[in-house]
């Protein structure tokens, strides 16, 4: 037998930033971080979500605009391809040989730039095509939601369902830069500006006390949107979810521990049980809210600690029950939840608020009785 052991590391380096006015000529976030890339000027295909399009119907123009003021780093670039926001472009493919044709039918190369400008579902779906043409177009990721800009939108994950299956299909690439514009939040309905604060209560439970308590003293604060707390609560957020795939070991996931994904396996099912009706964000709250029942109910927590996480979800604006729950089969959605872990079952819970903690098996029975609990609530 002969046997050549190869063995290399890939160091990756990527900006996020966080400004308004992201594409005003007179801003230059955006311009200094294409400079990264060297010489320019830099061809660009924007894809550009259709909900946002229609909240900033001059969008198109301010990007002509833009590359207008910096010619140096930035070619023209052409009118955008519009994919629809949500669950809908994650679901329904057809449009990904349309973005390759389009890259194709540019000279996009690998030394160009993919633009995505939308919510969460948008700037996986456009990352995942990025990824595929010439195994990798620069990515340039405009988050114009609360759950992007904190959470889907800052880190190195791109994917698209598959047969009712969310994330199914998908790669490890981290973007070019992100460039997070709090401008783009001033124009989200109240649900799309909730959904994604359900990812700072997340990041918080399992990770930084003190930020759990920041967003329980702001917790009405939040409820009403305030700029000032919503923006510390998406930056210290963002930080931590950066942090952790910098510092994990495991930044592409190779491992079954995902703590990031506390509440996850029931949110993800639940979306899927109500038809997507449940924003991500919503079904993370009640997929919160179950574990840590659960949590309490088996003596990991204390009942105080989880009547705390309650009262933050529910000042918040979350609603902790919904019909899906009914449907929900808590083993089949643990088995789908092991599969998309990629090995055994690794569900992180809570010793405690700040301190999360793994485990590889679940009381069925006890989960069962904690369901029944929720829906009892509506």
């Amino acid at each position: 037998m002969r046997e050549i052991d190869q063995s290399f590391s890939v160091s990756f380096r990527y900006p996020v930033v966080f400004t308004r006015g992201s594409l005003d000529p007179t801003n230059l976030v955006l311009r200094d971080a294409l400079l990264r890339a060297g010489t320019g000027p830099h061809r660009v295909l924007a894809i550009v979500d259709a909900g946002a399009l229609a909240a900033t119907p001059d969008l198109p123009d301010r990007l002509s605009a833009y590359a207008a003021a910096h010619p140096d780093v930035l070619e023209p670039i052409p009118a955008p391809h519009v994919l629809p926001g949500g669950e809908t472009c994650k679901e329904d493919l057809s449009w990904l040989p349309e973005i390759h044709e389009q890259i194709a039918a540019r000279g996009i190369c690998r030394h160009s730039f993919v633009f995505a400008i939308g919510g969460g579902s948008v700037v996986d779906a456009a990352g995942y095509a990025a990824a595929l043409a010439h195994r990798g177009v620069r990515l340039v990721r405009f988050p114009t939601t609360v759950l992007a800009q904190n959470d889907a939108g800052i880190g190195v994950k791109n994917a698209v369902n598959f047969q009712n299956r969310k994330n199914f299909v998908g790669t490890f690439v981290p973007p070019f830069a992100v460039v997070n514009d709090f401008d783009f939040l001033e124009t989200l309905d109240p649900r799309d500006l909730r959904s994604g604060i359900a990812e700072a209560v997340k990041v918080a439970l399992i990770k930084d006390e003190a930020f759990f308590d920041q967003l329980h003293t702001s917790r009405e604060a939040l409820g009403r949107f305030d700029p000032g707390p919503m923006e510390d609560m998406i930056v210290r957020c963002a930080e931590l979810h950066l942090e952790h795939i910098r510092t994990s070991g495991d930044p592409f996931e190779l491992g079954s521990a995902r703590p990031l994904d506390f509440g996850h396996w029931a949110g993800h099912k639940l979306e899927e049980l109500s038809g997507y009706d449940l924003r991500h964000g919503e079904a993370v709250a009640i997929g919160i809210a179950l574990d840590s029942l659960y949590c309490a109910q088996t003596g990991l927590m204390s009942d105080v600690a989880r009547e705390r996480i309650f009262e933050t979800l529910e000042s918040i604006g979350f609603v902790l029950t919904h019909a899906a729950l009914a449907a929900l089969d808590i083993e089949a959605a643990l088995d789908d939840f092991r599969v998309h872990l990629g090995g055994d079952l690794c569900i992180c819970l809570l010793e405690g608020i700040g301190r999360g903690v793994d485990v590889g098996s679940i009381d069925l029975a006890e989960m069962q009785r904690c369901v029944d609990l929720l829906r009892s609530r509506g």
